[in-house]
C-alpha cells in the first residue's frame, strides 16, 4: 500500500472505521487501568494481525494475541518491527490457538480485558467462547466484543437493488442473505446481549459503529477533508439522542461487558 493510500484511509485513532472503536476501548482501558493501579493483562482472542493490540502493548500494557491463523501471527510480528515499541517481547506475545486455548495460559489471577473483534460471527459455538472468555477474566475485568450487525446488511441490500436478499437477511435465524453471503452470521444487539448475559458478564455498555461509513463509496472520502467530516457525522449519530436507534442500522455492533 502507498503512503498516500494511507492517509486516505487514516490510522487506528483517525479512520471513520477505526476511531469511534479505538476510543471506546481506550477509555474503558484507561478507566480498568486507574482502578487496579497497573498496565493491564489483555488477550486480543481472533486478533492474528495486531491491529488494536500493537497499540495497546505501545501504551504500555501486556498483550498476548491468540489466533488459528500462523500467517497472521506472521502479519502480527511484522507490524511489531514496524511499530518500533521499545522491549517489544514483554508487552506482546503470540499464541497459536482459539478461545479453548484461554484456559492453558498462564493468567494468574486473571485477565483485565479480552478483546474479541470479528470473531463471532465466524465461530460455529459463540455461547461456548463468550464461556471461555468470561472463565478467564478477573473480578471487574472486562471484555471488548465487536460484532457485525443485522439491520446494516438488511439496508445495504436493498440500497443495492437486492430486495429478496435484503428480506432473507432481515427474517433468517442467522441474518444471512443467501448461500452466497460471506458471514455466517450477524447478531442484533438484543441477541447479543442475550448471549453475553447467559455467559455471566454484565453488559456495561453497547453502540452500533459505522452507520454510514460503510455505505458511503470509496470516491465520496477521497480528501482528508472528506475523511474528517465522515468521522465527525459518525461521532454525532454515537452522541444523539436517537443514536441508540440510527445505531442499529450501523455495519458493526460494539458491546462492552463486565465479569462482576
Amino acid at each position: 500500500m502507498s503512503e498516500d493510500s494511507r492517509r486516505r484511509r487514516g490510522t487506528l485513532a483517525s479512520s471513520p472505521r477505526t476511531a469511534l472503536l479505538w476510543e471506546r476501548v481506550t477509555a474503558a482501558v484507561a478507566q480498568r487501568s486507574a482502578h487496579v493501579g497497573r498496565p493491564l493483562r489483555v488477550v486480543d482472542l481472533g486478533g492474528g494481525t495486531g491491529g488494536i493490540a500493537v497499540p495497546l502493548a505501545a501504551l504500555g500494557h501486556h498483550v498476548t494475541v491468540v489466533d488459528p491463523s500462523p500467517d497472521a501471527l506472521a502479519s502480527l510480528e511484522r507490524r511489531v518491527r514496524e511499530a518500533g515499541i521499545p522491549d517489544a517481547a514483554r508487552h506482546l506475545e503470540a499464541v497459536q490457538g482459539d478461545s479453548s486455548t484461554l484456559v492453558r495460559l498462564d493468567l494468574g489471577s486473571g485477565l483485565d480485558l479480552v478483546t474479541c473483534h470479528g470473531v463471532l460471527e465466524l465461530d460455529d459455538q459463540p455461547a461456548r467462547t463468550l464461556a471461555d472468555i468470561a472463565a478467564a477474566l478477573a473480578p471487574g475485568g472486562l471484555l471488548s466484543l465487536l460484532v457485525a450487525q443485522r439491520l446494516a446488511v438488511v439496508l445495504a441490500r436493498a440500497l443495492a437493488g437486492r430486495f429478496a436478499q435484503a428480506q432473507a437477511a432481515l427474517v433468517s435465524p442467522d441474518g444471512r442473505y443467501g448461500d452466497t453471503d460471506p458471514t455466517p452470521r450477524r447478531f442484533t444487539a438484543d441477541e447479543l446481549a442475550a448471549l453475553v448475559t447467559a455467559a455471566g458478564l454484565e453488559v456495561a455498555d453497547a453502540q452500533g459503529l459505522r452507520v454510514f461509513t460503510d455505505l458511503v463509496p470509496s470516491s465520496y472520502v477521497d480528501s482528508e477533508a472528506d475523511r474528517e467530516a465522515l468521522l465527525a457525522l459518525e461521532r454525532a449519530v454515537a452522541d444523539h439522542p436517537d443514536g441508540d436507534l440510527l445505531g442499529r442500522l450501523g455495519s458493526a455492533l460494539h458491546l462492552l461487558a463486565r465479569r462482576a
